[in-house]
C-alpha cells in the first residue's frame, strides 16, 4: 500500500518462448527464473498482492515453491506470441475478488530488478500520474542505429549528423527496460496500455536491466549474477 492506496503485483510467465524455451523456469543461481521475480515482488514494501499469471504447469509449480499465489491458469488464448500482454492483465484482475488502486506488472524475464526498483516506480505515478515505466540508459546514441537499403548502404534512423558525433556529445537516451510497469486500475482498463502522455519514467541501472529473450540474455544475467555474488561475498573472506 502507498498514501493509503492499494496495490496488486502480477507476474507474468507464459509457457511458450520461441528465442528460448523454457526460460521462465531456466536456471539463475540455483533457481528458476520466475522464482526472482517473486523475491523482488516479496521485498518490496509497497505490493498488497502477488499474483501470477501463467499456462504453464511447470512454471505454476515453481511460482509456487517460491511462496507466489497462482490463483488461476492464464487461458490459451491469452498466452499466444500474438496476444497482448494488457489482456493477460485484465484477465488477472477480472478472477480476483476486490479491487486495487495500482496494478504493477512484473515479467519473469528481468530477474535482476529488486523489490526496491518495484518500491520506486510504484512511488513515481504520485501524487497523480497514470502510469510509470522502468528505463535504462541506452549502451549507444540513437543517433548511430541505421538501417540497410537493398544496395546494402546504410540509411541512419534518425536524420542528421549524428554518425559524426562522439557519443560523450550526445544528450543520453533511455529505453524501456521491460522490469517494473505501474499503472492506475481504472486507467489502464480504459486504455490497456502502460504508456500514456504523463508516463513516468524511473531509471534503473545497467546492471539490473537485463531482459531476458535469448540464450545470450541468459548468459549475461548468470555473469552478472556471479559477479554480484562474488562482490557481496568478498568481504567475508577478508
Amino acid at each position: 500500500m502507498i498514501d493509503g492506496k492499494t496495490c496488486l503485483g502480477v507476474i507474468v510467465a507464459r509457457g511458450g518462448s520461441r528465442g528460448l524455451p523454457g526460460k521462465n523456469i531456466a536456471d539463475l543461481g540455483g533457481r528458476p527464473l520466475v522464482a526472482w521475480s517473486v523475491a523482488a515482488a516479496q521485498a518490496s514494501r509497497h505490493l498488497d498482492r502477488v499474483i501470477l499469471s501463467s499456462d504453464d504447469d511447470a512454471i505454476i509449480d515453481a511460482a509456487r515453491t517460491a511462496g507466489c499465489e497462482a490463483p488461476f491458469r492464464r487461458p490459451s488464448n491469452l498466452a499466444t506470441d500474438e496476444a497482448p500482454v494488457a489482456d493477460a492483465v485484465i484477465h488477472a484482475m477480472d478472477s480476483l475478488d476486490g479491487d486495487f488502486d495500482y496494478v504493477v506488472l512484473l515479467a519473469a524475464t528481468s530477474p535482476l530488478r529488486s523489490g526496491a526498483d518495484i518500491d520506486a516506480c510504484i512511488e513515481a505515478c504520485r501524487p497523480d500520474a497514470s502510469s510509470a515505466v522502468t528505463v535504462c540508459e541506452t549502451p549507444k546514441p540513437p543517433e548511430w542505429i541505421c538501417r540497410l537499403r537493398p544496395d546494402g548502404r546504410l540509411t541512419p534512423v534518425i536524420p542528421g549528423d549524428g554518425l559524426h558525433t562522439r557519443r560523450q556529445d550526445i544528450p543520453p537516451a533511455y529505453l524501456p527496460n521491460g522490469a517494473v510497469y505501474v499503472a492506475r486500475t481504472d486507467w489502464f482498463r480504459e486504455r490497456r496500455t502502460f504508456y500514456g502522455n504523463d508516463t513516468i519514467a524511473c531509471v534503473m541501472p545497467m546492471e539490473r536491466s537485463v531482459d531476458i529473450d535469448s540464450e545470450l540474455d541468459l548468459m549475461m544475467a548468470r555473469a552478472i549474477f556471479e559477479k554480484t555474488r562474488r562482490s557481496a561475498e568478498a568481504p567475508a573472506r577478508s
